[in-house]
């Protein structure tokens, strides 16, 4: 179906809509279908009264909210639109929607990823299964999407709960181009209670969350490598970054992909932003007097967060 078919037909399905209503829901479902990135046109999230600063331009400025519209409902997927990739030696990028994943072919596995949080408008379920991409090369990608087994989740690297506004990205993060082997304690510990913050300060923020592996040289948890064609992870890294110009501020982690990695013992591996960057040989986007901080103990719940 092209873009000027799309136009066409919704334009002329419900005559009793209203034409500022008619536009968001075209514009909703493009955004569904990938034809406009809701990423990329305008971004920084709003706040309670319906303003926020653009991250590019650091301008600060209101929206007028649309109330009691309905969000359009998608029609199933049996294969997503395909995402430009773009490939530097053995890594490739993959543009899904909303978020974006480095893809290391001699690996088999994402080493990096990177999101915008913005504020939760979503509720749409978690796919309940995983997949293989059927637009990245079947040599680049893990040999099953099956579960690991030992003890070990298929864990995200961007987790589909921040992306809840949008069914096609709910799918995509179900992708074992998302996912490597984390400890059962790690995934439903740690790492998820790295999540949860984010998922609070997204409706206080936007948020820039990037993150990736630590591959390390242990064979000894390798159990993976002749089922899916995967190492084990050492370890993972997140950064999170928020605000803008003297208010910027940035947290982040270093967490070890072992069964001691828990909820009690997140703020054992915090990090600054300039450990990142020497362990990984990353270039986070942050000011040079935020890299040096490391807070004594991660970001607290805010008070009435919902985390689901």
């Amino acid at each position: 179906m092209d873009l000027e078919y799309m136009f066409s037909y919704f334009c002329n399905m419900d005559s009793m809509l209203k034409k500022a209503g008619r536009y968001v829901m075209i514009a909703s479902i493009l955004v569904g279908y990938g034809f406009i990135s809701n990423t990329q046109a305008h971004p920084g999230g709003l706040n309670a009264e319906g303003c926020h600063n653009n991250r590019k331009t650091g301008e600060y400025h209101c929206h007028k909210q649309k109330e009691n519209i309905e969000p359009p409902l998608l029609r199933p997927m049996e294969v997503a639109t395909p995402q430009p990739i773009k490939k530097a030696g053995d890594i490739l990028r993959l543009d899904y929607d909303g978020f974006t994943v480095w893809l290391d072919c001699s690996k088999r596995g994402p080493v990096k990823f990177q999101y915008n949080a913005q504020r939760d408008t979503g509720n749409a379920k978690r796919a309940p299964d995983f997949y293989l991409d059927p637009n990245v090369p079947k040599e680049c990608q893990q040999l099953t999407s099956k579960a690991y087994g030992h003890g070990f989740d298929r864990g995200h690297q961007t987790p589909a709960n921040h992306l809840d506004a949008s069914d096609m990205a709910i799918r995509q993060t179900n992708y074992m181009t998302n996912i490597l082997p984390q400890t059962s304690q790690m995934n439903r510990g740690a790492w998820l209670e790295t999540e949860e913050i984010i998922e609070c300060y997204r409706d206080i923020d936007e948020l820039l969350v990037i993150g990736g592996v630590i591959w390390g040289n242990n064979p000894a948890d390798d159990y993976f490598v002749e089922s899916h064609g995967i190492q084990t992870p050492d370890a993972f890294w997140k950064v999170v970054i928020r605000g803008i110009g003297q208010d910027e501020r940035a947290i982040a982690w270093i967490v070890p992909n072992s069964s001691d990695a828990t909820r009690k013992n997140l703020d054992q591996y915090l990090v600054s932003v300039d450990d990142i960057e020497r362990i990984t040989g990353e270039k986070i986007p942050v000011a040079d007097y935020v890299k040096h901080d490391k807070p004594e103990v991660s970001w607290v719940f805010p008070i009435g967060c919902d985390k689901s």
